[in-house]
């Protein structure tokens, strides 16, 4: 019995052997990255929701390999993302995480359930699709922090584009741009240049004999959105490239564009749609308060009823807002002034105050409101619908240029990293 026991043990030991051999066969490792690698499953998992992608929207793709190219430098750039993400101590909690879904689901006028189950009868599980949004956040963060130390904005540039804006008016106009890039390396030769052109002349010569312009991109571009067709979205003229924003400008819907030389590669532009800025108006309140903050001597109802009284007193006409505010008012910013804050954004306000003013007919005093600063009593002088101050106007001009210079930066950034890194790549499919 012994003798058999042993046998089958040893029986049972070679096909556990086996089995965890089959296992291995199934995923393996494909690329390694730097101190991180790309399994074959993460590859056919991103191919497969790509084409997914491209089933329900009717868009036609490149061959798989092509496609999987693009698969693998994707996933070679989040890795490389995440690795740096581990050393930079970022994380994203869970909480975290099911705030953003949950955002998600509220701007897709859904709840979480409908999402979920949206998500479910995709060829994606749950818990797939929470880890993507998990990457998501981390790579932004990453992007953000290394990106963000690489932008200068002058005064100059922010008055210079100021200056435009005001010239063009509110109604400027916004692009949805097409975009393939022929990239080159970051120090190329004059063969990269040339090699490089040449087949941004033979992407451009298809495209004008009628070839889908996603399937290109998908199969050619070196940009980031090549996945996503070269689709880039919508564009204010301001906030583009500069180097985009001085060919589309006047251009028709459908215009091919390019090549246009940049330090990145050769880039073809196709203008898929246009549209126009709706103006927009800013809603300013002028309102003036007494605040009361509660204390050990002055108990909340106290404090309250103080501002209750307030009130009373100044609808028999005994007392006026602005003398009580002088008198009583704990806020030192607008006691002085009778209470009064001056016109400006509802927004800037703490949730409880903002809320009470949306309610006040202009004149109207409310009841006492409670927020984190202590106890209010409201009166809402005026409402006055008006433009951009010249502040809320460089603010804008500072941001349209971030997000020109954010873009540029962080394409570079990524191919300097990309160019940095250890790659290998152990099987690219063709095999």
């Amino acid at each position: 019995m012994r003798v058999l026991s042993a046998f089958v043990c040893s029986i049972l030991l070679t096909l556990s052997s086996v089995s965890a051999l089959a296992q291995e066969s199934l995923d393996k490792v494909a690329v390694i990255v730097d101190q991180g690698v790309i399994l074959q499953s993460e590859i056919d998992e991103l191919v497969n929701t790509v084409k997914d992608n491209a089933a329900k929207n009717n868009q036609s793709l490149p061959s798989d390999r092509a496609l999987r190219t693009q698969a693998i430098e994707k996933l070679i750039t989040d890795n490389l993302q995440m690795q740096m993400a581990d050393r930079m101590g970022i994380r994203v909690s869970d909480p975290q995480l099911e705030q953003t879904i949950a955002n998600i689901a509220q701007s897709q006028n859904r709840t979480v359930d409908q999402l979920r189950r949206d998500i479910l009868s995709s060829s994606m599980s749950y818990d797939a699709y929470r880890e993507t949004i998990r990457k998501e956040l981390i790579t932004g963060e990453v992007r953000r922090a290394n990106v963000r130390r690489r932008i200068y904005i002058t005064p100059q540039e922010i008055s210079t584009l100021m200056e435009l804006i005001q010239e063009q008016g509110d109604a400027q106009a916004e692009y949805r741009l097409g975009h393939i890039l022929i990239g080159f390396p970051v120090e190329p030769t004059d063969q990269d240049i040339a090699d490089a052109r040449e087949r941004a002349d033979k992407v451009i010569n298809l495209l004008n004999n009628g070839s889908d312009f996603a399937k290109i991109a998908i199969a050619s571009s070196s940009g980031a959105k090549a996945l996503e067709g070269g689709d880039m979205g919508w564009l204010n003229i301001n906030a583009m490239p500069t180097l985009f924003a001085e060919v589309v400008q006047g251009r028709p819907v459908d215009s091919l564009i390019g090549p246009i030389r940049s330090g990145a590669g050769f880039h073809i532009l196709k203008i898929m749609e246009t549209r126009g800025i709706e103006t927009s108006t800013i809603e300013e309140v002028n309102a003036r308060h007494i605040l009361v903050k509660p204390s050990i001597i002055l108990s909340e109802e106290k404090a309250e009823k103080m501002l209750n009284d307030f009130k009373q007193q100044i609808i028999d006409g005994t007392a006026t807002f602005a003398d009580l505010a002088k008198k009583h008012s704990e806020d030192p910013g607008s006691g002085l002034k009778g209470g009064e804050l001056g016109f400006a954004d509802p927004e800037m306000y703490v949730p409880a105050f903002k809320n009470a003013l949306a309610e006040l007919a202009q004149g109207e005093i409310s009841q006492p409101i409670r927020s984190v600063h202590g106890w209010h009593l409201i009166e809402l002088l005026e409402r006055r619908i008006d433009d951009a101050t010249e502040k809320k106007q460089q603010e804008k001009a500072y941001q349209l240029i971030y997000n020109r210079k954010f873009a540029e930066e962080t394409d570079s950034w990524l191919r300097e990293m990309r160019e940095s890194a250890y790659i290998e790549i152990l099987d690219d499919g063709t095999s």
